[in-house]
């Protein structure tokens, strides 16, 4: 094992102990030898079955079949999402071939940033993920299962019906993907067009028939942000079959696929004989190789998020500084958009997941010795599906990259360090994926601009006052308690321009950036955030800040202290229309980006919070949040 690796892997065990205890302790109370139902009443029962055929109403009355919860994310406007359709009805099939049985627990929303993306439907989007981990709860809740299979692809989706399992983790439970959609215009293609397009150079017809051919059938889209990296961590983590992640939909494997999900949750029930509980499968040495996986492949930023409240979920306490200590010691070893020019099915092609696992597993980065939904160690995430005369098998994945422009060994990487950086400084602390912005980027020394919102920087670009200069652009009031953390992916193709000008140009912010965003340097996450009376609240324009990637800093030449706010976030009586008001309760009980930007506060063990004193209608609920993990701690 990796020195570093091993070392982070302990304090995160050590500083977790007490939680981790503690859920496991829920956990085993909540296991039964029989199955779940029937702690159920009579009356509760009948009410459980009652839609059932006869002879399914008779196999629930007895005491032997596990009955399996499916909890969907599926709706057909989100193309990752609409295969799921007919995954219930398959998977109910395939679940009584194998000795279970099946019910669709619940539905959970999904919601695509790329379509809310600039729009006011976006401060919705984090938030997003607690509820569908409430939703997945409400699912599982009615004491009918004994397993799981849940069905989710896309950005919030995934961690969401991961944490909401997690609260249930007694359970084995199986996460069951869609895969890509076939590749279409290439990723860098269409990012050329989305920049002419912010010059002017491009109509809105050229603009739509480029979006329209990159993104033109059923599934995930084909760069590696936040939606294929909720794959790949969930295949190194153990939840998905081996070699799932990124199978296209509508393929005859693809269905093997899904059907020996359905035979091995069943398997991995306390019925089936190899009793898996997620909440044991998902530990610390999971959550280390779920970060190593992230930065090795340069993924979503985004999970710098949802990692954190994916452990806390589970007990165990990550930090930001965890990553940054690992990321100086993963190799990038692998090239998908935005970070290069291929996309996943050609990572896939060039060895995909099953290198991965075998490459970082022979430089000792990952830990062997970890339980998945296939047993106790990693060998099975080293094998490849294949269909052998109509018959699902697995066989041993490939010990070389077939393609050493998209995937290459850990010990010939892209670069000797991961994608991700933590930078500290007076600012605050913040978040930098590195991977797609080349060298002579990263360090970027500049007087600020300062914006509250991002329509006015991109109307400071239309009318060319960005133009000759060189800048950092501070977006501030961008947080979770701000207005939901929005992504600010429309900036980078404005800013992009700039910097192909010649301009030196990054970002600071306290909001998202997308998973696919790269090329112009953006130190994002920042907290604590200006909303929260953070250092960002006293930014002036002038003031000079540097970005320095390398160094892992973010200073600024201005002494703040003596500075009173200027700007602030929307009102609670401003911040309406798509629904925003019914998530205002939301912005008084969110937590910092560092531990994760979750609503569930000291129900979940965190990372120690950061002072919140906000000086709106809201500080009587923060200064209570505060208190209340301060009680759990």
């Amino acid at each position: 094992m990796h020195p570093t690796v091993a070392a982070v892997t302990e304090r995160i065990r050590a500083r977790s102990a007490a939680s981790r205890t503690a859920y496991l302790e829920r956990l085993d109370a909540a296991l039964q030898d029989a199955p779940a139902r029937h702690r159920l009443g009579c009356a509760n029962l009948a009410h459980g079955f009652a839609a059932e055929s006869a002879p399914t109403k008779a196999a629930m009355r007895g005491r032997v079949k596990p009955n399996l919860a499916i909890v969907t994310s599926y709706n057909d406007m989100l193309s990752a999402h609409q295969p799921f359709e007919t995954y219930p009805r398959e998977l109910k099939r395939t679940v009584v071939r194998a000795g279970g049985l099946a019910q669709v627990a619940g539905g959970v929303p999904a919601m695509c940033d790329g379509i809310t993306q600039g729009r006011d439907g976006m401060q919705l989007s984090l938030y997003s993920r607690d509820v569908i981990a409430m939703a997945t709860a409400v699912a599982l809740s009615h004491d009918m299962f004994d397993g799981g299979l849940m069905l989710g692809v896309c950005d919030k989706i995934v961690p969401g019906l991961l944490i909401g399992a997690l609260a249930f983790g007694h359970l084995p439970t199986v996460f069951v993907p869609a895969g890509p959609m076939a590749s279409g215009l290439p990723n860098g293609e269409k990012a050329a067009v989305r920049q002419r397009f912010a010059e002017g150079r491009a109509t809105r017809e050229e603009l739509l028939e480029a979006e329209s051919a990159s993104y033109h059938s059923a599934g995930t889209c084909t760069f590696y942000g936040t939606a294929n990296s909720n794959q790949l961590l969930m295949e190194v983590l153990g939840l998905h079959l081996p070699g799932a992640s990124f199978v296209n939909p509508g393929t005859p494997l693809r269905e093997a696929l899904t059907r020996a999900a359905g035979e091995r949750a069943v398997a991995i029930t306390r019925q089936g004989g190899e009793p898996t509980p997620i909440g044991r499968i998902v530990d610390e040495k999971a959550i280390v190789n779920a970060c190593v996986a992230l930065l090795a492949s340069g993924g979503s930023t985004n999970h710098t998020l949802h990692l954190p409240a994916i452990a806390a979920a589970a007990g165990i306490v990550l930090t930001w500084d965890d990553l940054d200590e690992l990321s100086a010691v993963v190799p990038l070893i692998s090239r998908m958009y935005p970070n290069g020019s291929a996309d996943v099915n050609h990572f896939h092609a060039a060895g995909g997941t099953a290198f991965l696992v075998h490459t970082l597993r022979r430089a000792g980065l990952l830990h062997d010795d970890v339980l998945t939904v296939m047993g106790r160690g990693l060998d099975a995430y080293t094998r490849e599906p294949v269909l052998r005369g109509g018959e699902l098998t697995w066989e041993e994945g490939p010990k070389r990259s077939l393609d050493h422009d998209v995937l290459r060994p850990a010990d010939d990487p892209f670069s000797e360090h991961g994608g991700l950086r933590v930078l500290h400084g007076p600012l605050g602390t913040g978040v930098i994926k590195v991977s797609a912005v080349r060298p002579e980027h990263r360090v970027v020394t500049a007087p600020a601009m300062v914006f509250d919102d991002q329509d006015d920087l991109l109307a400071a670009f239309q009318a060319g006052e960005l133009d000759g200069r060189d800048l950092v652009a501070v977006i501030r009031f961008q947080g979770p308690a701000a207005n939901g953390m929005p992504e600010l992916h429309k900036l980078t193709p404005a800013l992009g321009v700039l910097q192909d000008r010649g301009q030196r140009v990054a970002i600071v912010t306290d909001g998202r950036m997308s998973g696919a965003s790269g090329k112009v340097p953006a130190v994002i996450h920042l907290t604590p955030e200006a909303a929260l009376d953070g250092p960002l609240a006293r930014v002036v324009d002038g003031d000079v800040i540097t970005v320095d990637a390398e160094a892992g800093t973010l200073e600024i030449d201005a002494d703040l202290s003596g500075r009173a706010p200027t700007g602030g976030p929307a009102s609670d009586a401003a911040w309406v229309g798509t629904g925003r008001e019914l998530f205002a309760a939301f912005r008084r009980a969110v937590g910092p980006a560092d531990a994760g930007a979750s609503v569930f506060g000291a129900g979940l063990p965190a990372a120690a919070p950061r002072p919140r004193t906000r000086t709106s209608v809201a500080a009587e609920a923060a200064r209570t949040l505060e208190e209340t993990h301060v009680g759990a701690r």
